[in-house]
């Protein structure tokens, strides 16, 4: 087969163990039929417990990983993949694992430079026995992506969410609470360090949970984000500085909120894997640039190949990938 990437043999993995497990097969889909158009000899592999093995049995040049949340984006198997010595996509162990936990990744943002939202981690039971912030406040699990678990407590509200004290619950005893910000959702995709644009988010139910991020209409990008040019530069500066702070590599989307009342900007999270399904917005502003699908897998594909080893050091006569953008 001919295409920039005929001949290597690429391990797509997918699925995984996360309650975001959906979203993975969703981008796997995409970014399988991307690769078979640039030529790869593709492997996917639903990835779990026995990942080791199958990887060591494939032999891949190069793992795509479109896992997305625990183990899958954490830094855990990462850490499979330096130990097989397999080069891989996105950010490496340590960037992963601080992006995952909310609390630590606060920590580095703050550290950076960065606003981000008050608040901190608390036991769930505590939670959900008595308000811990006034209302209106936010809950949602430390190390889940995709919206998975959260909850907004609106303005006068007499009770938390008991959800988080079901016998159910499978996110963890430490859940993080923090104040809401008013105003509109923003994301910034970072890739090889540069920020490409802001899109603003406008869900269809009021809150951007995991159905208005997946479910096709269940929201709107608005691409330029409808802000200030101080306020859209600001959002661009705090995504790189937030990648770099991190340690992140290849592409990453931050989430951020932005008060246009009060003109106060906080980051939320970075998404270490962000989304590459047909609602996904790293995608879409990567075309917006004149970036394409295909050549968006296959700079983050080459990326990865350009490091060398698993530890990110390129082989001799190697080079580092370069911006597509």
């Amino acid at each position: 087969m001919s295409g920039p990437l005929a001949g290597r043999h690429v391990a797509l993995l997918v699925g995984g163990l996360s309650a975001e497990r959906e979203v993975s097969l969703s981008s796997g889909r995409e970014c399988a039929a991307a690769l078979e158009r640039l030529g790869a000899r593709l492997s996917v592999v639903d990835a779990g417990r026995d990942l080791a093995q199958v990887l060591s049995a494939l032999k891949p040049d190069v793992c795509f990983n479109a896992l997305h949340g625990a183990w899958g984006e954490d830094g855990c198997v990462q850490g499979v993949l330096e130990t097989l010595g397999v080069r891989y996509t996105h950010s490496g162990v340590l960037a992963s694992a601080l992006a995952m936990d909310k609390a630590k990744s606060k920590a580095v943002f703050a550290a950076a430079g960065v606003p981000v939202p008050g608040g901190g981690l608390y036991d769930r039971f505590t939670v959900a026995a008595d308000h811990v912030l006034p209302p209106p406040y936010v809950v949602k699990p430390n190390a889940e992506g995709s919206s998975v678990g959260v909850f907004i407590v609106p303005e006068g509200a007499n009770r938390p969410p008991q959800e988080v004290a079901a016998p159910g619950w499978r996110y963890g005893d430490q859940v993080m609470v923090e104040p809401f910000v008013r105003g509109l959702e923003l994301a910034v995709a970072v890739m090889d360090g540069k920020a490409i644009g802001v899109t603003e988010i406008v869900p269809s139910t009021g809150f951007y949970d995991y159905e208005a991020k997946y479910a096709e209409g269940g929201s709107e990008h608005i691409l330029p984000a409808r802000i200030p040019r101080a306020a859209y530069e600001k959002a661009m500066a705090y995504a790189e500085r937030a990648h770099a702070a991190l340690g992140c590599r290849g592409v990453t989307r931050s989430d951020l909120r932005y008060d246009d009342i009060n003109d106060i900007l906080v980051l939320l999270e970075v998404n270490t894997q962000p989304g590459m399904t047909p609602t996904s917005l790293v995608p879409e502003q990567a075309a917006m640039k004149g970036l394409d699908f295909d050549r968006l897998v296959l700079w983050i594909t080459e990326d990865a190949y350009a490091r060398g080893d698993a530890g990110g050091n390129a082989r001799s006569g190697e080079t580092p990938g370069q911006s597509a953008l």
